[in-house]
């Protein structure tokens, strides 16, 4: 692989970030194609601790910058993904996913019954939380998945280990591999896209890759 793709790039600003040099700057640029001009789609994560264009040392018209809770490929990341390549000319995709992440802390079930009102949930939820969890005493067919990660549960902002870096490994690789066997999303000839993945230590600063393919991980 080339090593002067922008992601090889917006890795090594990553290492200057990490040592506390502001590489992104934040000022209007003035007009600006529609375009990116780095040609790169970043999928990451709303969580506060992760200013996008910082750590990767962009610039405001560089890249795309897709996120939601958990930095999730959903349905939707991809409807962004394939009108970012196909009508606005992006060739890369980095999928950004962090450390204490507060996907870790839950399952769907146990935050639908908890929204639900179920007394066993809402104490479980406020436990894992450390602020009272109020549910809604209903039901509701939306949304239709709040895609947690998959494994055991640990408590929300749990410093990093081995089981739950596993554990984004995991959710990263989902993610490659629904963007890559999407049948809209190229993936060899002239107009063929890259898929690389990533966890962000949010107490370091630094972005370390997942290999892929690999293991996606148990639901136990």
């Amino acid at each position: 692989m080339s090593r002067d793709t922008t992601t090889d790039q917006s890795l090594e600003h990553n290492l200057r970030y990490a040592a506390g040099e502001a590489v992104h700057e934040a000022r209007h640029p003035g007009k600006q194609p529609i375009q990116p001009g780095r040609r790169l789609a970043v999928v990451a994560c709303m969580d506060a601790r992760l200013d996008v264009e910082d750590l990767l040392g962009l610039q405001t018209g560089d890249a795309h910058i897709i996120r939601n809770a958990g930095g999730v490929v959903t349905e939707d990341t991809l409807r962004s993904l394939i009108i970012s390549h196909h009508l606005l000319n992006t060739n890369e995709v980095a999928l950004i996913h962090h450390t204490r992440c507060g996907m870790l802390a839950f399952t769907d079930d146990l935050l639908k019954a908890g929204l639900e009102g179920d007394a066993a949930a809402t104490k479980m939820l406020g436990q894992a939380t450390g602020r009272a969890f109020k549910g809604l005493d209903t039901c509701s067919a939306t949304p239709s998945a709040f895609y947690a990660f998959r494994g055991t549960p640990e408590a929300l902002d749990a410093p990093r280990d081995d089981h739950n870096m596993e554990r984004l490994a995991w959710d990263v690789r989902r993610g490659m591999s629904a963007i890559l066997n999407h049948p809209w999303i190229p993936t060899s000839g002239e107009d063929a896209i890259t898929v690389r993945g990533f966890i962000y230590d949010v107490d370091t600063g630094r972005l370390e890759e997942v290999s892929y393919p690999g293991d996606t991980g148990s639901i136990g």
